[in-house]
């Protein structure tokens, strides 16, 4: 991560003799060693390729509903405010406490790490949510700026072969799995909140938002759905080439350099830059403007900064699509070479079918 690491506590959330969620809070900070060091890249790197992920800001209140039965006995929906910012706050206290004294700050990194875990422990009480895990706060600088890493991560057995080839069972941090985590940047959360683009976050998967109780732990709401805008960066790319009048080879070649740039900024945690990308594509010779002017005589021009999202990286280099109990997947490059569509007759045609599907058919086919 060439990363500075300031700060780094861990928590544990268990499940009580009660049944109940508890906090069991770590007396002080750990010291920054190598391991340290390592454990707090792989977070953040598991972080910046995580797909799906949420951008937003602090709000005070948020509203929820709940199912309620009137003197009738008739259910209905009830709708009340809840006020959500208390994490907002204490993390202002610490911001405030850090300005103040420097980096000399660690009882009071603590403290807020305490304080937050307490006010997680609340949250999933309220909302009937039983989660478990080790809760980890990384406040660290990267490329000037300082941020604020918040994860809940579980724990994955595996077998170790030791030195005098015995057998030891151990238990390491699964971080293949993190879907419950948020990241604040805390530069621009001090210098430009109006930009209400500090907080990112994991989103989840099969349609579990973490805002079901993550996001209201911290009090965030969701401003940009980064999934829906790099799939408009990617379709506004593909319309740009195309109108560039340029043959499939070179299309192939600037969507691989798009692809490279994707991948840079997704290493490093950074987001994408419109005017960057436009300095890698081509400029378009017939209207003398280039991809960043293109973007904005769009209906819906794209934002000048966009957080990469790893699955872009898919529709980029391929087709994909299923339904209907039809599974397909083939390179874009491929389009007008082996695979050609109709729009016409809605038909597909493949030349060169791949040798263990052709084998299948022609065993089929003998059969019938």
């Amino acid at each position: 991560m060439s990363a500075l690491i300031h700060h780094f506590v861990v928590h544990r959330l268990i499940v009580n003799k009660e049944e109940k969620i508890e906090a069991i809070p770590r007396d002080n900070c750990l010291a920054v060693t190598p391991e340290i060091e390592l454990l707090a890249h792989q977070i953040n790197h598991s972080f910046n390729t995580k797909p799906g992920k949420g951008v937003g800001h602090f709000v005070t209140e948020v509203s929820r509903e709940a199912k309620v039965e009137n003197e009738e006995g008739e259910a209905i929906t009830q709708t009340s405010t809840e006020n959500v910012a208390e994490f907002a706050e204490s993390l202002k206290q610490y911001m405030d406490i850090q300005k103040a004294a420097g980096d000399n700050v660690e009882e009071a990194f603590h403290a807020f790490s305490v304080s937050a875990t307490h006010r997680l422990v609340r949250t999933l009480a309220e909302m009937g949510t039983v989660e478990t895990g080790f809760l980890i706060f990384c406040q660290y600088e990267y490329l000037a700026t300082q941020y604020l890493m918040i994860a809940l991560l579980n724990t994955r057995s595996h077998v170790e072969v030791t030195h005098s080839l015995d057998l030891s069972a151990r238990e390491h941090l699964d971080l293949a799995k993190m879907q419950l985590a948020v990241r604040f940047d805390l530069t621009q959360l001090d210098i430009q909140p109006e930009q209400q683009r500090y907080v990112s976050f994991i989103k989840g998967r099969m349609g579990r938002k973490v805002s079901d109780f993550f996001m209201q732990f911290v009090g965030c709401e969701e401003l940009v759905d980064v999934k829906q805008q790099n799939k408009q960066l990617i379709s506004t790319v593909d319309a740009y080439l195309a109108s560039a009048s340029l043959d499939p080879q070179e299309q192939h070649q600037h969507r691989e350099e798009v692809k490279s740039y994707f991948k840079e900024k997704i290493d490093a945690g950074e987001s994408l830059s419109v005017d960057e990308l436009a300095n890698r594509l081509p400029q378009n010779e017939e209207t003398s403007s280039n991809f960043s002017a293109f973007t904005q005589s769009m209906e819906v021009p794209l934002e000048k900064e966009i957080q990469p999202d790893p699955a872009a990286l898919k529709q980029l280099a391929k087709f994909t699509g299923q339904g209907g109990g039809i599974s397909l997947s083939f390179e874009r490059k491929l389009m007008g070479d082996r695979v050609f569509y109709d729009p016409a007759t809605d038909t597909l045609t493949i030349r060169g079918i791949p040798p263990n599907l052709k084998d299948q058919l022609n065993r089929q086919s003998s059969m019938d």
